[in-house]
C-alpha cells in the first residue's frame, strides 16, 4: 500500500475533479491523505482521503479573486509561504511515496524535492502548448507580473528549489489534465508530458443533494454562474423575462450575494436556489447559461449540453471562446447582455442539429479518454 498525498487549494472547480480520482485509489489499495482547508475537509473525507486540514488565506468560492494576473499569483505565492512549513510538520512523520498537486497548490513541489519523491500535477484547465510563452507574452511582459516572478525566484531558492519560478507556475515534469482533450487549444503541440483524461465525475448526491426534473418532460434549463460570481441581479431579471413565457423548466442558481426580494417575483416555470446540484441537473439540461468557469464547462460538454457563456474573468472568457470555435456555445457580454440575446442564444442553440453533432463527437472523444480510470493509471505509474 502506496501513501499518495493530494494538495490543492479552496475551489470546488479544482476540489471537484479530484475526488472520483481519491476514491479510485483508494479503491486500488492505496491509502491517501489530502492537505486542504476546513472547508473542503468533509467532501474530501466522503471521498476516502484523509484531510490534513491547514488554514488559508485564499478566496473561498463564494469570494471573487482578483481579475490581475500579479495580484491573483501573489495570492498563491502568499498562500505557499503560509501553509509550507505546516504541510512539512504535518507529514513529518508520515512521508507520502507521491505528491498529486493542483496547478495553484505551490508547496507541492517544494515539500516533494525535499521528501525525494515524484509530484505529478493535476490540472483542471488549459496547459501549456508549444509557443503558449509567445502568445501570452502581453500578460507576462508588465512591470508588476515581472516583480512577482522576481518574488517567486527569491522564494524558492530561499527553500532550496533550484526551478525557475517561470518553469515551476507553467511547466510540471508530469500531468495529469481533466479537460476534454479537443478543448485545449493546440492539442496537437502539447507535450506528451500531459495526459489527458477528460472530466473525473461521479455521483456527488452525497455532499450536493439531488434533483428531480419535471414530470410534465419540458426541457430544462440551467441558469448558474458558479459560486463567486452570483451578485448579478440585473441578468437574472433578464433571465425572468427571456424564459418566461417559454414552455421550459428554469433552473436558476442565484448564489449568496442576490436577495431573491431584489429581483421580483419569479415566472411560474422558473426555480430560484442559492446553490443547486449542478452536474445532477446537467444530466436533464437541455441548454446551460454559465459563466464558464472549466468545472462547470467540462460537466457540460460531458452531458452533451449546449451553453450560453455569460463570462466574468479572462480564464472564462478563453473558455467561452472556445466553445463558440468548437461549434457548441455561444459567447455574450455579461455587462450589456438583453433578455433578447439571451432568448435568441438558448433556443437557437437547443434546435441546432449541428451543435447536437459536434457535442456527440466530444462526448465521445470525452469517454474515450478514461477520465477517472485513466487518472488513476497514470498516478499509479509515477509509483512504479
Amino acid at each position: 500500500m502506496s501513501h499518495i498525498a493530494f494538495f490543492n487549494i479552496p475551489g470546488h472547480g479544482h476540489v471537484n475533479p479530484t475526488l472520483p480520482v481519491v476514491t479510485e485509489l483508494v479503491r486500488r489499495g492505496h491509502r491517501v491523505t489530502y492537505a486542504v482547508s476546513p472547508g473542503f475537509a468533509h467532501i474530501v473525507e466522503q471521498a476516502g482521503a484523509t484531510p490534513v486540514v491547514h488554514p488559508t488565506g485564499l478566496p473561498a468560492d463564494d469570494r471573487e479573486w482578483p481579475t490581475g494576473m500579479a495580484p491573483a499569483m501573489r495570492l498563491f505565492l502568499t498562500e505557499a509561504k503560509t501553509v509550507l512549513p505546516l504541510l512539512e510538520a504535518a507529514y513529518a512523520d508520515d512521508r507520502p511515496d507521491l505528491v498529486v498537486y493542483d496547478i495553484g497548490a505551490w508547496t507541492a513541489r517544494v515539500l516533494a524535492r525535499r521528501w525525494g519523491v515524484p509530484a505529478i500535477q493535476f490540472s483542471p484547465t488549459f496547459v501549456a502548448y508549444e509557443g503558449w510563452e509567445e502568445e501570452m507574452a502581453h500578460l507576462y511582459d508588465h512591470p508588476d507580473v515581472e516583480a512577482f516572478f522576481a518574488e517567486l525566484d527569491e522564494w524558492l531558492a530561499a527553500e532550496g528549489c533550484p526551478i525557475p519560478g517561470r518553469t515551476y507556475v507553467g511547466h510540471p515534469d508530469r500531468a495529469v489534465v481533466s479537460i476534454a482533450p479537443a478543448f485545449q487549444p493546440h492539442r496537437e503541440s502539447v507535450h506528451p508530458k500531459y495526459t489527458f483524461v477528460g472530466p473525473c465525475l461521479d455521483d456527488r448526491s452525497s455532499f450536493q443533494g439531488t434533483w428531480e426534473p419535471p414530470a410534465d418532460g419540458r426541457p430544462v434549463l440551467l441558469v448558474s454562474f458558479g459560486s463567486a460570481y452570483t451578485n448579478e441581479p440585473r441578468v437574472y431579471r433578464a433571465c425572468f423575462e427571456a424564459f418566461g413565457d417559454l414552455d421550459w423548466h428554469v433552473v436558476m442558481n442565484i448564489g449568496k450575494h442576490v436577495d431573491p426580494a431584489e429581483l421580483g417575483e419569479p415566472p411560474a416555470n422558473v426555480e430560484l436556489h442559492r446553490w443547486v446540484p449542478q452536474l445532477e441537473i446537467l444530466a436533464h439540461a437541455k441548454v446551460f447559461v454559465t459563466h464558464c468557469g472549466m468545472g462547470g464547462t467540462m460537466e457540460g460538454l460531458h452531458h452533451g449540453v449546449p451553453m450560453v457563456a455569460l463570462p466574468a474573468l479572462g480564464e472564462q472568457a478563453m473558455n467561452a471562446q472556445r466553445l463558440v470555435d468548437l461549434g457548441v456555445g455561444r459567447h455574450l457580454d455579461r455587462d450589456a447582455v438583453t433578455a433578447e440575446q439571451l432568448r435568441s442564444a438558448v433556443l437557437e442553440l437547443a434546435d441546432d442539429p449541428g451543435v447536437a453533432r459536434r457535442l456527440a463527437a466530444i462526448r465521445a472523444e470525452i469517454r474515450a479518454a478514461g477520465g477517472t480510470t485513466a487518472a488513476a493509471d497514470v498516478i499509479e505509474a509515477e509509483l512504479r
